[in-house]
């Protein structure tokens, strides 16, 4: 009963006011603002969250960590990024920063990357890869005042990438991409997804439970389960979008995770996949391998978007050709998400509601 009136609340704040009385506007509407796909010709694993009239983007740079800050999404590239933090040279986690993502969590700024180094042997660099956080409490995270904390991992301390955060009835979850076993034989290509409890924002309890790995004949092109991204609707329903196949190929794509009402998110057979992707390419827009998404609400908060990277051309690959897009999305009539088809580059879209 609580979700259908937080539902209801929803839907009311978002029906314009001649709607729901019958009558006109009081004042003329204003003309369609629109924009193109890509916002930046190059950016892979984008990822936003929105704070206080602002969105915070970032992507993987590489060798350091970016920021951006824009009142406007469709304005990304107005808007000069700042490296807000280098690795020192030499350490476990100077090399290769992938996939940062920004979360604010008990009043301060905590940034979570996944990062590795070369210790000297065959396959070190992908070996050693491993989550790392960094922590601002400034009120605004657009600033040097970052502060290492070291690594985020469960006990089992193996191979992790692409982390991210649930937050649900009041306990928290960590949640990322992870090799089985330490040896690069015997996971070449093979990814799977695991969930550990949080027990505050830099240190997880407990070991970690696998709760998705590729199964399915779409996710197994490359044998990928990563970039898992958390998503809930009206009701608060739980959702897990993530990313499936091989960034190397066109393949790459979006499927999706359920939480059952009421399930533990601890328990794997609490979720159920989903038997059809969410998102996939379409080769006749010139969108291939779209994929690492996250997602952001509209300034008025009526609107769902989400922001994913993509190639333009087939065989790009996992370079630094793919770049981002974002696009609005809609629920089906059970609140489940429909994401549609990828936007092609030279399709002007209306800009997010109240801008």
């Amino acid at each position: 009963m609580v979700h259908l009136y937080a539902l209801f609340i929803v839907l009311l704040a978002c029906t314009p006011q001649a709607k729901m009385t019958g009558e006109s506007p009081a004042v003329p509407e204003k003309p369609v603002k629109t924009f193109l796909n890509p916002l930046l010709p190059s950016g892979a694993d984008p990822w936003v969250i929105g704070k206080d009239g602002l969105y915070y983007y970032t992507h993987t740079s590489g060798n350091r960590i970016e920021l951006r800050a824009t009142p406007r999404m469709e304005e990304l590239a107005q808007n000069a990024p700042l490296t807000i933090w280098t690795p020192p040279a030499g350490e476990v986690y100077s090399r290769q920063l992938w996939a940062p993502e920004l979360h604010f969590l008990d009043g301060k700024w905590y940034l979570y990357f996944a990062a590795t180094y070369d210790s000297g042997t065959e396959n070190s660099l992908n070996e050693n890869r491993r989550m790392f956080v960094l922590e601002n409490a400034s009120a605004s995270p657009m600033n040097t005042n970052w502060e290492f904390r070291g690594k985020i991992a469960d006990d089992t301390d193996l191979w992790a990438i692409d982390g991210t955060v649930l937050e649900l009835n009041g306990s928290r979850y960590f949640i990322w991409s992870g090799w089985r076993t330490q040896k690069h034989e015997d996971n070449t290509g093979i990814q799977q997804l695991y969930i550990a409890r949080m027990k505050d924002p830099v240190t997880l309890e407990g070991s970690r439970v696998m709760i998705s790995e590729p199964v399915y004949p779409w996710e197994r092109n490359g044998l990928v389960n990563e970039g898992p991204q958390v998503l809930k609707n009206a009701a608060g329903h739980v959702f897990l979008v993530y990313s499936c196949s091989g960034c190397w190929t066109d393949e790459y794509k979006l499927g999706v995770l359920s939480l059952k009402e009421g399930g533990d998110p601890l328990n794997p057979a609490d979720w159920v996949k989903n038997p059809r992707p969410l998102f996939v390419k379409d080769p006749q827009k010139k969108v291939f391998a779209p994929g690492h998404n996250s997602f952001f609400k509209s300034p008025d908060g009526c609107e769902d978007w989400i922001l994913y990277h993509a190639n333009s051309n087939s065989g790009d690959g996992c370079s630094s050709k793919r770049n981002p897009r974002m696009q609005k999305f809609s629920w089906d009539e059970t609140g489940f998400p429909v994401l549609g088809t990828p936007v092609g580059i030279d399709e002007p879209r209306e800009v997010p509601s109240a801008e």
